[in-house]
């Protein structure tokens, strides 16, 4: 293999990194939210706050990315299970993105209100890193020991930088939250939400479809 299509490759698992988690960490959502919540902090505090947010989401997606192993041997997962319920959770999180249900808003829990530490909770768990994130990156975790195309431990590596690329995107997303909101208004945030979580189906009933396809052709489920 040339030098330059290893580099390319090595690309390719960072941008599938990124494409696979953006749409689900969908961080204009947060953006949405965060003018709410941060109401009592200072712009420093807000500032604050967003990145340690982006430090604890990344952490947490690399503890699942690295754990993920260690986790479906223990419960004696497989990777075609794995593949349908990470789908399944994708395609009702996509689901509930495309069409939002009246849900409370922030503003309304008065004890939200008085906390000066948001970055862990609702940030970054369950805004950012929540359910559909960690299946996503404990399916990377699961494919990464099944491909021959390049190391593991340099695999693990792309896809951690895919996830610190992620949470930059994330950070830089979050920044420009007040202006973001301000110009794109509450119609323009519902549209783009809408189309990623259109995104989040496909993605999802692409991993159910993956995950149908390699149980079929698994000689213990589908004996010939």
């Amino acid at each position: 293999m040339t030098l330059f299509r290893l580099v390319l490759e090595y690309l390719s698992y960072i941008l599938t990194t990124v494409t696979a988690l953006l749409p689900i960490i969908n961080p204009l959502s947060t953006a949405a939210i965060l003018p709410g919540i941060s109401v009592h902090l200072s712009d420093a505090e807000r500032k604050q706050q967003v990145k340690l947010a982006c430090y604890y989401m990344a952490g947490i997606l690399i503890t699942f990315l690295m754990a993920g192993g260690l986790i479906m041997d223990f419960f004696n997962i497989s990777i075609p299970g794995l593949r349908i319920a990470g789908g399944m959770v994708v395609i009702y999180l996509g689901f509930r993105m495309l069409f939002p249900d009246s849900q409370p808003k922030i503003d309304d829990e008065p004890e939200l209100g008085a906390r000066r530490e948001i970055a862990f909770t609702p940030l970054a768990m369950p805004s950012m890193a929540g359910p559909g994130s960690i299946a996503v990156v404990i399916s990377m975790s699961s494919t990464l020991h099944s491909q021959r195309h390049i190391p593991v431990l340099a695999g693990y590596f792309l896809l951690i930088l895919g996830i610190a690329a992620t949470a930059f995107i994330c950070w830089l997303t979050l920044r420009a939250a007040s202006r973001l909101f301000a110009v794109l208004g509450d119609e323009g945030i519902s549209a783009i939400s809408r189309i990623m979580g259109f995104m989040l189906i496909c993605i999802g009933v692409q991993f159910f479809i993956n995950g149908v396809g390699e149980l079929l052709h698994d000689a213990s489920f589908m004996p010939r």
